[in-house]
């Protein structure tokens, strides 16, 4: 008989299930969030709550089977929200702990290749934050971001924004997750925000953002029409280069 363990959506959530079903031996098991669960016709369901120390000890297994390259694809594959990444993640894992060997790269194995191809999107997507994030300066002195990715790339991109921009107060907040991460010129914390019902963060009004934020916005968007060359335009390469799944993020593109 099937039991589901319903874990937080945290990775460390994650890996407290992965512990507690080698822990219980379950044969057949399903690991989902708690805002996926659906109560089965058959089975058992299960809550489990995180453990730091038992997902610290599914970690460091998995450490001393696979490399540091290939544990970070587990992880970046979790972060595709796949609604089967639980699956996939698990079924590898149990293959990497059965083998004595590192298979962690053998993509003979279905659940193994499954994972290298979510690695690649997320980190596509990674990439892509990085380069089309715009920040707006707010009446508060704090540059604000806002994004819609794909994937939930904000823990893989905040490093690179505390390296390039350490000497700013700065907010990424990602509309889609309802979270964000902010940055005091000292660490970066994950925070939440509420915003009116009305209030679109993707415009730069001029009830939050500076003053010098709008002229800059208008200098930026006059600078780019007098830059481009409309004989010499080619939106199919423009598109390729620049999706415009990401224009939004773009003044010029307002």
């Amino acid at each position: 008989m099937e039991t589901t363990l319903i874990y937080d959506s945290s990775f460390d959530g994650f890996l407290t299930a992965v512990f507690t079903a080698f822990e219980m031996k379950l044969k057949a098991v399903t690991i989902v969030t708690a805002a996926r669960f659906q109560h089965p016709l058959f089975g058992s369901s299960e809550t489990v709550h995180t453990d730091a120390e038992k997902a610290n000890r599914v970690w460091t297994g998995l450490k001393q089977k696979m490399s540091a390259n290939e544990l970070r694809r587990f992880y970046y594959a979790f972060l595709s929200e796949k609604t089967t990444v639980e699956a996939t993640l698990f079924q590898a894992m149990v293959y990497v702990f059965a083998s004595k060997t590192n298979v962690a790269s053998d993509f003979t194995n279905v659940h193994i290749l499954e994972i290298s191809k979510l690695t690649k999107n997320v980190g596509r997507e990674k990439h892509r934050m990085e380069a089309f994030v715009r920040f707006k300066l707010t009446k508060d002195g704090v540059y604000f971001a806002n994004i819609e990715p794909d994937f939930n790339v904000l823990p893989l991109i905040k490093n690179h924004f505390k390296r390039r921009y350490a000497d700013q107060k700065w907010l990424i907040y990602d509309l889609k997750r309802k979270y964000g991460i902010y940055y005091d010129l000292e660490k970066v914390d994950v925070i939440t925000l509420e915003f009116d019902a009305d209030f679109d963060p993707s415009k730069t009004s001029s009830d939050l953002f500076a003053e010098i934020e709008l002229e800059f916005q208008q200098l930026w968007n006059d600078y780019f029409k007098s830059t481009n060359i409309a004989s010499r335009k080619n939106m199919r390469l423009h598109i390729q280069h620049v999706p415009k799944r990401y224009w939004k993020y773009l003044s010029e593109k307002q």
